[in-house]
């Protein structure tokens, strides 16, 4: 047997992930319900295992990704890992963000269509992640939204470069700028999913597309896929270097910190103080 070949999904034994094969379709499901399926550091490297597994595995045609339960496809960062784990030591963002983005091109290049089945809301990076995938199918209940301006982030591994390229500049300026909650319906009319349906049609949907998909040769599909691709992996590779970097620096900003701690405290933000902060005369020694 060629060691160039995919595993049992038994032989991971992931803890954040849901693996499944069934004939020629791969799922996988993001399985922290309890956070909305916040994406945290374990979670990104088994699903970057996983990627590579479906590259691998010559009987998989298809991989389609959702979120576990009804609430959540996926909020994106954890951002009480991120409270935990770099208020304190902000350079090791650098080392968290740098699988993020390996994580994330691994599904964007896997070699395979894939299918996002949004069962429920999208948010920050989970916007991304959806992204990231060829087709979306959306159930009718669920909205999309981004928040980092809000809460201490920048959305810029995949919504400041794509969003403009699906939706368009001004639509783009309005998910991340303004923060508004943009329904399933709004976001099927703008081009951001395929298809949206009622929610007891999901998996039949998903199913159905994939089916299209499969019926299709594999070779002339993952060459198509690559050139679709051009203008995605042309944004990306210009500007995520410079994204991680900045993002390292500026975890130990007071703005960044004090969206950080908000959140993980369950407390508004008070803008006006940090805007009045930065107008407030230096002292002088």
């Amino acid at each position: 047997m060629s060691k160039y070949t995919g595993k049992s999904p038994s032989s991971f034994h992931f803890k954040t992930i849901l693996y499944e094969k069934k004939e020629w379709l791969a799922t996988i499901t993001l399985n922290r319900p309890e956070v909305h399926n916040a994406i945290n550091f374990q979670m990104l490297k088994e699903l970057s295992i996983a990627f590579e597994d479906v590259t691998w595995d010559n009987a998989i045609a298809v991989l389609v990704i959702t979120g576990a339960g009804k609430k959540a496809f996926c909020t994106g960062a954890d951002i009480k890992e991120w409270n935990e784990d770099f208020v304190a030591h902000p350079n090791d963002f650098y080392k968290w963000m740098g699988v993020f983005l390996e994580t994330f091109e691994r599904l964007r290049n896997i070699g395979k269509p894939t299918i996002a089945k949004l069962n429920g809301i999208v948010v920050g990076g989970g916007n991304e992640l959806q992204m990231s995938c060829d087709l979306a199918v959306a159930a009718d209940d669920i909205y999309f939204k981004h928040v980092g301006t809000s809460r201490g982030s920048v959305p810029s591994a995949g919504a400041t470069q794509w969003l403009p390229l699906i939706i368009g500049e001004r639509r783009a300026r309005q998910m991340i700028l303004l923060g508004d909650d943009v329904s399933a319906k709004q976001a099927k009319e703008w081009g951001l999913v395929n298809e949206v349906v009622p929610r007891k049609n999901l998996d039949k949907s998903v199913a159905t597309m994939a089916e299209k998909l499969y019926n299709k040769l594999p070779e002339c599909t993952r060459y198509a896929k690559e050139q679709l691709n051009f203008w995605k992996n042309f944004s990306w590779s210009l500007t995520v270097g410079h994204l991680r970097d900045w993002l390292t620096v500026h975890t130990s900003a007071p703005e960044i910190i004090e969206g950080i701690k908000a959140f993980n405290e369950k407390r508004p933000i008070d803008y006006a103080k940090l805007r009045n902060e930065t107008i407030k005369p230096a002292k002088r020694k």
